[in-house]
């Protein structure tokens, strides 16, 4: 490469201190898997190095960062906080150049991921009957249509390429509806029993909540047998896809890629209180 380029890979943050570590391990495996490719670390929240002291270190480094966000679904901080952090990078530092790469986004290889969690789920439960199995994708949740949509068209995936009569979506905060209420629905459908297949990348406090949930449910309904997967951790679909991001990042000469979200109400309005959360860095 012409000009010497950083990767600066951006994870949400947790207050739960695994779930960042997680994060960093991550990023030396995909240094692994990319020995010649210099890659940094930062958070958008919760853990340091936050986003602007990690595009500050980078700048001070590289020609060229191409900021890669470790996040599933384009809600507020994918479609709103990050570009204003960037925007500011670039006014820092007017002599680097900032790209910014997709999120990870909804596709086959996430799919693939649910079908294999799935299926684990279906052995610890000795495999019952798919047509009385209901399965719920459980999401974060946010006041994003778009975000929120994405969980729904990984229900339809799933459940076209699968045996299961219900495979529904439900979220863990900010909108609806809730595991609890998706249980019940199934439960009134006919389900006996039900697989719960979290919708996150890796641990923290909303993973801790929904293993406290399921036992909740489980003493609640004795009668349903429930399982709960893991959560999505690094498989070999996440460095495919985030490798993708990164190549598709450096073909565009202009340094500043095309969102799917990019002219939409939120980038419009998009002042401080945009969005569901709201960091003070």
């Amino acid at each position: 490469m012409n000009k010497r380029e950083i990767i600066l890979l951006i994870g949400h943050g947790s207050r739960h201190a695994p779930g960042n570590s997680e994060i960093l391990h991550f990023a030396d495996r995909w240094r692994q898997r990319n020995p010649k490719q210099t890659i940094d670390v930062c958070f958008i929240e919760l853990a340091e190095p936050l986003l602007d002291a990690g595009l500050d270190s980078a700048a001070a480094k590289a020609e060229r960062v191409i900021a890669v966000p470790l996040i599933l679904n384009a809600a507020g901080h994918v479609k709103m906080e990050i570009p204003e952090y960037l925007e500011q990078a670039r006014s820092r530092h007017p002599e680097t150049q900032f790209i910014y790469a997709r999120h990870l986004g909804a596709n086959n290889q996430t799919l693939q991921i649910l079908k294999r969690n799935l299926h684990q789920t279906l052995l610890q439960m000795d495999s019952p009957d798919p047509r009385s199995t209901g399965v719920i994708i459980l999401g974060r949740g946010s006041s994003d249509r778009i975000a929120n949509g994405e969980l729904s068209k990984m229900a339809r995936w799933l459940f076209e390429e699968s045996e299961h009569e219900l495979v529904e979506i439900a979220f863990t905060g900010i909108t609806h509806p809730r595991l609890e209420r998706a249980v019940q629905r199934q439960l009134q459908q006919g389900m006996t029993q039900i697989a719960v297949l979290p919708y996150y990348l890796c641990t923290g406090t909303l993973m801790e909540r929904i293993n406290r949930q399921i036992g909740h449910l489980q003493a609640q309904y004795p009668q349903l047998r429930l399982g709960c997967a893991s959560y999505f951790g690094f498989e070999d679909e996440i460095f495919e896809l985030l490798d993708q991001r990164v190549a598709d990042a450096r073909g565009d000469k202009n340094g500043a890629q095309m969102m799917e979200c990019d002219g939409c109400h939120h980038r419009a309005d998009s002042a401080p209180h945009g969005h569901e959360h709201h960091h003070h860095h």
